[in-house]
């Protein structure tokens, strides 16, 4: 089978290496289309054998280089007769699906949709339902399988989506021989991190951005003694959050580490891990953090709610720095080993091998 996988955001490629490793490993043709030829990911892509195409597509809906990347993806889908188009991020995948009309029809090419977390969804801006979910409305019905990752939007699709088919896949997965196995040094780690010996120390990783909603977090640190939060992530918001904590009185702990590539032994490290998103489809980072022993503290909002209850850790209100401090206070005091344990043992379901199956099943069908 000759496949094509297309995406906005070539970070995004990451969350699907090994499913597309597996079908090279038995025979199938991959190739990538993205407007980010040059990230490391497309690099990897290109040893395994991939052709990476560039496209004109961008985050933003408005952007002139939507238009010409419909052509662009039209072109390439109809000159290489691919078998089946794998699409991925709102915009990208909004242009794959009008591109394909045709070689859905002329060539029998199938189109495969990943949502990894509508932008429209209950409580989201009223304009965000007047651009994507219009837009997605429009082009369901020129998808052949439409791929949700939460309950929500799996619910949401059903109903309201004319996809060929709908389908539930629980997220991306995860490798869980990677997490929870770190062998560290846990009181040096810490002192390399700025965290004193005695304190408990609070983990989020995530982008600095509106979304992640870190401030909320450092807004809560002036009613906790001895607590430290600690982020990786970059992001244009990290000089507000630097600004934000000594106003806050709690400048000595709060620390923002950058992107860092020791994640599973920040996680290890960690006494609890705080995840105050906004908006999130299903969080590969909150995966993480369970599949290491840790209870969380998150926000009540889809994706969230299908990995966290209270025998994990607690759920809160994003908008709320009250019912953040309460979740957090919550996952601090007792039973963090019984939550740690219990959340180790819901995130098997989420298993990159029991993801990977499904979506083979979904390509057989």
């Amino acid at each position: 089978m000759k496949i094509l996988y297309v995406t906005t955001i070539g970070g995004t490629m990451v969350f699907f290496k090994e499913f597309i490793k597996r079908l090279i490993a038995v025979g199938h043709t991959v190739d990538i289309a993205t407007n980010e030829t040059g990230s490391p990911v497309a690099d990897c892509y290109r040893e395994w054998g991939c052709r990476v195409f560039p496209i004109s597509t961008s985050r933003s809906p408005l952007s002139m280089g939507n238009v010409k990347a419909v052509g662009q993806i039209k072109r390439l889908v109809m000159t290489e007769k691919y078998d089946l188009v794998h699409c991925h991020t709102p915009i990208a995948a909004f242009c794959t699906r009008l591109a394909c009309r045709k070689a859905r029809k002329k060539l029998g090419t199938k189109v495969f949709y990943t949502a990894h977390g509508f932008h429209f969804y209950e409580g989201a801006p009223k304009k965000n339902w007047l651009i994507f979910y219009t837009a997605e409305k429009l082009v369901a019905r020129y998808t052949d399988v439409l791929i949700t990752i939460n309950r929500e939007d799996y619910a949401l699709a059903q109903k309201k989506l004319r996809a060929k088919r709908v389908a539930y896949v629980p997220g991306v997965g995860i490798d869980l021989s990677k997490f929870g196995k770190a062998e560290i040094n846990v009181t040096e780690k810490r002192t390399s991190l700025g965290v004193p010996e005695g304190a408990t120390l609070l983990l989020s990783v995530g982008e600095l951005n509106e979304n992640k909603n870190h401030s909320t977090v450092i807004r809560t640190l002036k009613d906790f003694k001895n607590v430290h939060y600690v982020i990786a992530g970059k992001g244009h918001l990290e000089g507000e959050l630097l600004a934000l904590a000594p106003a806050e009185g709690v400048g000595d702990r709060v620390h923002l580490l950058g992107y860092r590539t020791d994640v599973a032994e920040l996680y290890a490290a960690a006494d609890a891990f705080v995840f105050p998103s906004y908006r999130e489809g299903l969080s590969v980072s909150l995966m993480e953090a369970m599949a290491t022993g840790l209870p969380v503290a998150c926000s009540a909002i889809r994706g969230n709610v299908d990995l966290i209850d209270e025998q994990g850790g607690a759920l809160f209100d994003p908008h709320s720095v009250d019912a953040c401090r309460e979740a957090i206070a919550t996952v601090i005091s007792g039973n963090t080993a019984e939550r740690g344990a219990y959340n180790r043992e819901k995130i098997k379901a989420f298993d990159i091998w029991n993801v990977i199956e499904m979506m083979r099943e979904l390509y057989r069908a």
